[in-house]
């Protein structure tokens, strides 16, 4: 049985235990037309019909989703802006500019943090550890992606109509944001485990899978190591968005250290589209493991279908400047578990 009362712990050199009874008491994912037509569709909050939100540039409205995403969360759970202590946010964009300014309308106090694709899960750990640890009473994780936005800054603008390999991915258009607090109802955060940077020498920033995958290996490793877990322990698993290029890699990579995943494994690059609405080899971007946690995942925590979910969020840590000097892709994979009891 949990001990709700003792002190956190941390397992291993990667893991962190949460014991005190914290929740992820309300959620909530906006999303874009095209994931608007995808198999979840309807486990979104909102979708908006065109890419520019209502807005007049890509970048305001990547803004507005995660706004959207925070102001749903927080009615969901029936807290007022000024009822919440910090917001976590991280985007894709250089300096974090979708965080800033949506922080900055949103009126909350901001830790920005970055981790690439990994956001997600890297602002759902840190909140689940500063509430466990007593700093705060609600936190609000969130974050963002925006196809027409990434594809501008990391590759060439929309317009230009660029041929891209089957290997590359599409950013997916969206946001999500967890509010989480101590005691009541929702999926308990019990488990965080916090990735190492890994970078084996890929060079192609079209090819993320290949790139991604043994850094998703090693957080999940270390998440089993560290709790004395095994994959069948959980009813499924995700990764962020390895896609098809990194997902079989991940899977045969996990076999050689001793972990067999089969039945319980999928990926969020996988989930979020259907194959034919041509994404390449599937979904990336912050908002691709953000908008399958937030949610389908805990709706189907909340209905029951599910019980124990570990989602490793994977991010590639490259920049248009170091990969235009030459320099290969450090990835990073940041994995928490939700529980229902």
């Amino acid at each position: 049985m949990t001990n709700l009362t003792a002190p956190s712990r941390k397992l291993g050199k990667q893991t962190w235990k949460f014991t005190g009874n914290v929740r992820l008491k309300a959620s909530a994912a906006v999303v874009g037309p095209k994931e608007g037509e995808g198999p979840l569709a309807t486990f979104f909050d909102k979708v908006h019909s065109d890419l520019y939100a209502g807005q007049d540039s890509w970048e305001k409205a990547e803004r507005k989703l995660m706004e959207d995403a925070v102001t749903i969360a927080l009615e969901k759970g029936g807290l007022s802006k000024e009822d919440v202590d910090l917001i976590l946010a991280g985007d894709l964009l250089n300096q974090n500019i979708t965080t800033s300014f949506a922080a900055e309308l949103l009126g909350m106090p901001l830790m920005g943090m970055y981790g690439a694709c990994s956001t997600s899960m890297l602002t759902l750990a840190n909140a689940a550890a500063l509430v466990d640890a007593g700093f705060a009473d609600h936190v609000i994780a969130a974050c963002s992606s925006h196809n027409a936005t990434a594809e501008r800054q990391y590759r060439y603008p929309t317009e230009y109509g660029g041929q891209k390999p089957p290997s590359a991915q599409w950013t997916v258009t969206g946001a999500g944001a967890a509010l989480v607090g101590r005691d009541g109802s929702g999926p308990a955060i019990t488990y965080a485990t916090l990735g190492r940077v890994l970078d084996l020498g890929i060079t192609d920033p079209y090819d993320m899978g290949t790139a991604m995958a043994p850094a998703a290996v090693s957080t999940l490793a270390a998440h089993f190591r560290d709790t004395q877990r095994q994959p069948q322990d959980y009813d499924l698993i995700v990764t962020g968005d390895l896609a098809a290029v990194g997902y079989p890699i991940a899977k045969e990579l996990m076999r050689k250290e001793g972990f067999d995943l089969e039945h319980v494994y999928d990926d969020c690059g996988l989930m979020i589209y259907s194959p034919e609405q041509q994404v390449f080899a599937g979904a990336s971007g912050c908002a691709s493991s953000a908008a399958v946690t937030y949610g389908y995942l805990v709706s189907q925590l909340q209905r029951g279908q599910l019980n124990k979910v570990l989602v490793c969020a994977t991010g590639a840590l490259l920049s248009p400047v170091s990969y235009q000097q030459g320099s290969s892709i450090p990835c990073i994979a940041h994995a928490v578990a939700l529980e229902v009891f």
